[in-house]
C-alpha cells in the first residue's frame, strides 16, 4: 500500500534519517533491505515478462537489495545471473549475499538475460564510477534489452541530480526506494531513467521535505455563486497589449469568474467575453472587488511601465508577477502586505537575483534564497521547474511535454496562476495548481499547438481536477 507520504522527496540526509527512525521504533535493516528487494523483484517480475534477468550488485546496501530481487525472481521460477564485482561490504548485504540460493559471477562476461537490473551503487554516491565499474556497466547495459536502475542509475549524484561519469546507460524503468530523490525530478539526470515507480518500504513524512506536485482538488462552483464569489482577476496590460490578453485567455479559463484586461487603449484582439477597461490605471485598481492582478505580460521596460508596476502595487493586496514586471522589480518596489508569486524563467531570475543581492547557483537553489530574502513565492520555470515559498516549503514540478517550449507558453502559466489566486488560492497553492493546470492544458492540446490552443485547453485541464 502506498503511503500517503508518497509524494516526498528527500535528500540523502533525509533519507537516512528517515530510515534510522524505523530502525530506531524496531524494524531492522534487514527487514528494510527485504521489503526493497522484494518490493522492487515485483515490477522486475512484472517487465521480464518470463525473460532472463541479470542482477548488478555493489558491494553496498543497494547490492543488497540486489540480492534480494535476484532470490525473489528464482523463487518464483525465473531464470537469474548475479554479477557482483566486489563481495558484500555491509552486514545487511552479506547476509541478502548468504540468502541468494545461486551462483554469483564477478564479471559480466558470461552474464546473459533480457533485463538488467542496475544495483551497483545507489543515493549515496558523491564521485564518478571507477573506469572498471563504468565499462562493466556499460557492456552490460549495451547486450541486454531492457535496463532497470534500483533507486537511482549507478553514477547519479541523488541531491542534484548531476551526472558523474559520461555515458551512461540509459533505463526504461526507474524504481526510487523508499522515498522520491531530488534527482528522480531534476536534469540531466532525469532523462536517463525511463518511467519511474516508487517502491515504499514504511518511511514515515518528514517535516520540512520536499514534495512533488499532484493533481489539484478544485471544485465546481457554488450553486449561488456569481462571477464575483468566484473571483475578480485583473491582468494589467502595457507596451505590448498581445501577451497581455493571452494570458487573460487563460485566467478566463482556470476558474475565475471575472476577468478584466487593464489597458489604456481599447484591444481589439480581446475576445468577447473578456471585459478591456481603460482609463487611469490608479482609479480600475481601486475597486476592492478584485482578488488577484498579474502584471508583467507585454508591460514594457520603459518609464511607463516602472509606474504601472508602481501604481499596482499601490492597490493590489495579491499580486503575480511575470515577464518585464521582473525585470524591472527590485526589492524598494515590494511593500509589506501584499502577497507576490513571480513566475520567472531562468534569465528573469538571474535577474532578480541581481536586483536583490542572491547569490546562489542553480535553478532551485536561487528560487529558494530568492523566496526567504524577498518574502515572495517563486515559480521558476524550466524543463524541470521548482516552487518556493519564504517559509522554506519547496515543491517539484513533474516533467510536462516539450511541446510547451513555444513562445506565449509562459504568459498563460501566469493568467493561470492569477486566475487560481483569485479564486482564494493563496500564492504558493496557485503556483502549484498552475503548473500542473499547464502541464495537463498542453497533454490535451497535443502536439505543435500555439499558446492559443493552450489557453483554450486550461478549461479541460480544470475538468480533470473535478
Amino acid at each position: 500500500m502506498i503511503s500517503p507520504h508518497a509524494r516526498q522527496v528527500l535528500t540523502v540526509a533525509e533519507m537516512r534519517g528517515a530510515e534510522q527512525a524505523l530502525i530506531d521504533a524496531g524494524t531492522g535493516v534487514d527487514e528494510l533491505m527485504l521489503r526493497a528487494g522484494r518490493g522492487a523483484a515485483e515490477w522486475v517480475w512484472r517487465v521480464a515478462a518470463g525473460h532472463p534477468v541479470t542482477v548488478l550488485c555493489g558491494p553496498g546496501n543497494n547490492g543488497g537489495d540486489g540480492y534480494v530481487i535476484a532470490q525473489a525472481l528464482k523463487q518464483c521460477g525465473g531464470a537469474v545471473h548475479v554479477v557482483a564485482p566486489m563481495p558484500p561490504a555491509t552486514d545487511a548485504a552479506r547476509h541478502a549475499r548468504a540468502a541468494w540460493q545461486g551462483g554469483v559471477l564477478t564479471s559480466g562476461k558470461r552474464a546473459k538475460g533480457t533485463v538488467l537490473v542496475d544495483c551497483l551503487f545507489g543515493s549515496g554516491l558523491t564521485r564518478p564510477l571507477s573506469a572498471e565499474h563504468a565499462l562493466l556497466l556499460r557492456d552490460l547495459a549495451d547486450r541486454h534489452h531492457y535496463r532497470v536502475a534500483l533507486d537511482l542509475p549507478s553514477g547519479v549524484e541523488s541531491d542534484g541530480g548531476t551526472m558523474l561519469n559520461e555515458g551512461l546507460p540509459h533505463y526504461e524503468l526507474t524504481l526510487a526506494l523508499g522515498a522520491w530523490k531530488f534527482a528522480h525530478w531534476r536534469l540531466p539526470a532525469r532523462q536517463i531513467m525511463g518511467v519511474q515507480r516508487l517502491v515504499p518500504i514504511g518511511i514515515e513524512k518528514v517535516a520540512g521535505a520536499a514534495w512533488v506536485v499532484d493533481k489539484p482538488k478544485i471544485s465546481a462552483p457554488a450553486v449561488d455563486a456569481h462571477k464575483y464569489t468566484r473571483g475578480l482577476c485583473a491582468v494589467v496590460a502595457g507596451a505590448m497589449p498581445g501577451a497581455a490578453v493571452l494570458a487573460s485567455k487563460a485566467a478566463m479559463h482556470a476558474g475565475a469568474g471575472y476577468v478584466k484586461l487593464l489597458a489604456d487603449e481599447p484591444d481589439h484582439r480581446a475576445p468577447a467575453g473578456l471585459v478591456v477597461e481603460g482609463g487611469a490605471l490608479s482609479a480600475a485598481l481601486s475597486d476592492n472587488r478584485i482578488n488577484a492582478v498579474l502584471a508583467g505580460p507585454g508591460l514594457g521596460r520603459d518609464g511607463s511601465a516602472r509606474a504601472r508596476l508602481r501604481v499596482t502595487f499601490e492597490h493590489a493586496r495579491r499580486v503575480v508577477l511575470d515577464a518585464d514586471a521582473l525585470v524591472l522589480l527590485s526589492p524598494d518596489d515590494l511593500p509589506l502586505g501584499v502577497e507576490v508569486l513571480a513566475t520567472p524563467h531562468d534569465g528573469e531570475l538571474e535577474q532578480l537575483c541581481r536586483n536583490f543581492g542572491v547569490v546562489a547557483s542553480g535553478r532551485q537553489e536561487r528560487a529558494q534564497a530568492l523566496a526567504k530574502l524577498s518574502g515572495m513565492v517563486v515559480l521558476a520555470k524550466g524543463p524541470d521547474s521548482v516552487i518556493a515559498a519564504p517559509d522554506g516549503r519547496l515543491a517539484l514540478v513533474p516533467p510536462a511535454s516539450s511541446w510547451l517550449s513555444v513562445a506565449g507558453s509562459g504568459d498563460v502559466l501566469a493568467g493561470i496562476a492569477a486566475s487560481r489566486m483569485a479564486c482564494g488560492s493563496d500564492a504558493f497553492t496557485a503556483a502549484c495548481d498552475a503548473v500542473w493546470l499547464h502541464g495537463e492544458a498542453a497533454r490535451l492540446a497535443g502536439c505543435a499547438f500555439s499558446a492559443d490552443d493552450l489557453a483554450a485547453a486550461v478549461g479541460q485541464a480544470i475538468a480533470a481536477t473535478l
